[in-house]
């Protein structure tokens, strides 16, 4: 068998050849149809966009995207040409949550600020949004927390998005990308939602670019409607807008989820769903990852914690000093390790 595989998931490559498959290793932006002639299965990322165009013609039956999202995967016409294919799904999901407490402590540290007693507004509870939605309690803000789809299933304690803006301090976004039907979340953040912000201090989306629209966002950081905004992910990447990088708090390369645990996870979740598609009997490697060098980080309060580990601000001064550079930054991102991969000692002796 024969997989072609982004080079840029790590730990695959081993992995699938020690499985006896033979393994063409790219970069996720330049594979092509010509590529998957005689492949059996394909391993991806965000940027290899799996349609008609890229499959039509080839082997391949197998996919699997090491990312929680899968809006690069033309589901409708893998099912209709009998692809089966799988996403990571929770993979990075403590590696966002790690990214918006750090984002939240450094405005916090900047501005002199207290999150205790705040309110975060929190646009999507699935498995990054509840997390979220945990740490906020614990730390003692006041949490809103909105999913239609799943308010219309009958999940207690959800709000509107309108609450959400008229009364957050906070607001992060965590949908799932729908472009259509009733669950839209495309531009779910446009013009009359940001005309409708009561008191939004800080705006964070780790979601996807264009859930928020970053031509509304400009206007209303220009306007003042939103105190100031990070901002992760963003439309057009790598060509992003460069007025709004020039204005918001924090800019980052779209690496939110990357953590080393993050991709060990995703690849770890697609390797066993091929695996199980093919019924592979062998052994499979566990996959782990070493201490970190210094395991023990001592501070007088969780805060400090947490940005000792990972400080967004480095990030967003790299993609500020070089926005052309944004893919390279993202694609050759050295890993951040979470907070779980550390012991935590709080003493106001620190």
């Amino acid at each position: 068998m024969k997989a072609v595989i982004d080079e840029k998931i790590p730990y695959l490559r081993d992995a699938l050849e020690n499985m006896g498959l033979e393994v063409l290793a790219l970069p996720g932006a330049l594979i092509k149809r010509e590529n998957l002639l005689g492949a059996d299965a394909l391993f991806v990322r965000t940027r290899t966009r799996c349609d008609a165009a890229l499959l039509a013609g080839t082997d391949v039956r197998f996919i699997g995207t090491a990312t929680i999202g899968y809006d690069h995967i033309d589901s409708a016409y893998c099912c209709d040409n009998g692809i089966v294919w799988v996403n990571a799904a929770g993979c990075n999901a403590g590696a966002v949550l790690q990214y918006v407490q750090s984002v939240v402590y450094s405005w916090a540290r900047d501005n002199g600020t207290d999150i205790k007693g705040l309110t975060l507004g929190i646009v999507g509870v699935g498995e990054i949004g509840s997390r979220v939605v945990a740490w906020a309690r614990s730390a003692g803000m006041e949490v809103l927390a909105n999913d239609p789809p799943k308010a219309a299933a009958g999940v207690q304690g959800l709000v509107s998005l309108a609450e959400i803006a008229e009364k957050s301090d906070i607001i992060t976004f965590h949908p799932t990308l729908n472009t259509d039907g009733p669950y839209k979340s495309y531009h779910l953040a446009d013009e009359a939602f940001f005309a409708s912000l009561g008191r939004c201090r800080l705006l964070i989306n780790a979601s996807r670019g264009v859930v928020v629209d970053n031509n509304a966002l400009l206007r209303a950081i220009e306007a003042g409607s939103v105190g100031c905004a990070a901002v992760d992910v963003w439309e057009n990447e790598p060509d992003i807008n460069i007025s709004l990088l020039n204005k918001v708090y924090i800019a980052t390369p779209h690496i939110a989820g990357y953590s080393a645990e993050g991709k060990m996870n995703a690849t770890s979740m697609v390797l066993n769903a091929f695996a199980k598609y093919i019924n592979y009997k062998g052994e499979l490697p566990q996959l782990s990852l070493a201490a970190p060098k210094e395991p023990i980080v001592r501070t007088a309060t969780m805060a400090d914690a947490l940005l000792s580990i990972y400080s967004p601000l480095e990030d967003s001064r790299m993609l500020r000093k070089a926005p052309a550079d944004f893919e390279n930054l993202r694609n050759n991102y050295e890993l951040r390790r979470e907070p779980s991969a550390y012991k935590i000692e709080i003493s106001q002796e620190f």
